[in-house]
């Protein structure tokens, strides 16, 4: 094998990679598969595999084992603002709209939540994230208020810059998650008191951002009060 070329064919995949993360088009959490990468730019894995542990030694990857590569959170200040504020949001969306949800929207609901439940013994957390978002907005969107649902919107749309998936952080999470989904939609289904459920569909979304800190961050105790 010639040493000069497999070290150059490494830079190259280096800044092929390291551009794509600096241009958030691999966002935080996503999964960096080097037979991919390999593909895409005409080479071995071996320089690839270079490549991701330089980019590793400078903390902007992560390897975990059973897992493999991924973009690391590097910071993940405004993450963790916009979980926080989501929780809230969403909360109230959620029991806002509670009254106003048919028959037809929770069996819509469910119908996700299955799905969901479906993924996790072949676990995609970007594919989970998507029926995740759709789940949530199926139970806020009948919400009469307008301008908190343009801040909720505005808030899944911000988590989507700033990382790929919460899931490919906590994968564990999911399994937790869709149970209590299933907590939400018999609140809503039994019309319990509209505080019940805002505080359900809160410190839901709050233990999300509990588990990632748990697992990224184990010296730092964040989380919103259980109020």
């Amino acid at each position: 094998m010639n040493t000069d070329s497999t070290k150059s064919k490494s830079q190259l995949a280096y800044h092929w990679v390291k551009e794509r993360i600096s241009s958030q088009e691999f966002t935080p959490g996503y999964r960096l598969v080097l037979g991919s990468i390999a593909g895409e730019l005409d080479m071995s894995v071996v320089p690839v595999r270079e490549a991701i542990r330089q980019l590793e030694a400078e903390g902007l990857v992560t390897f975990e084992r059973n897992v493999g590569a991924r973009v690391s959170m590097v910071d993940d200040t405004q993450y963790r603002f916009s979980m926080q504020s989501l929780s809230i949001l969403e909360g109230a969306a959620t029991a806002l709209a509670a009254r106003r949800l048919t028959v037809a929207n929770i069996r819509q609901a469910r119908d996700i939540n299955d799905l969901m439940v479906e993924t996790l013994d072949h676990f995609d957390p970007r594919a989970f994230t998507r029926l995740n978002q759709e789940f949530h907005a199926t139970l806020f969107a009948t919400c009469a208020n307008p301008r908190l649902l343009e801040l909720v919107e505005a808030e899944w749309g911000r988590l989507g810059h700033l990382r790929d998936s919460t899931f490919s952080f906590v994968p564990g999470r999911a399994a937790e998650s869709v149970r209590e989904h299933e907590n939400i939609l018999q609140l809503i289904e039994t019309s319990a008191p509209l505080g019940e459920i805002e505080k359900a569909a809160r410190r839901h979304r709050s233990a999300t951002l509990d588990a990632y800190m748990i697992h990224e961050h184990p010296d730092e105790t964040l989380g919103l009060p259980a109020f």
